[in-house]
């Protein structure tokens, strides 16, 4: 598999963990990489942000 691949994984494996009330501290990507940008991405679309009320 390639970097693309992993991308898509680190997505959906983000947008799991939002669905699942994962904090967003669960991520298991280091700071600095890649993967993690595409994780917390799909995390945010998951759990997009709200108005307060």
């Amino acid at each position: 598999m390639g970097f693309r691949a992993d991308v898509v994984r680190a997505t959906r494996a983000g947008r799991d963990a939002a669905r699942a009330g994962q904090p967003i501290t669960a991520c298991p990507h280091p700071r600095d990489s890649l993967l993690r940008s595409a994780w917390v991405r799909g995390y945010a679309a998951a759990r997009p942000l709200t108005a307060p009320p």
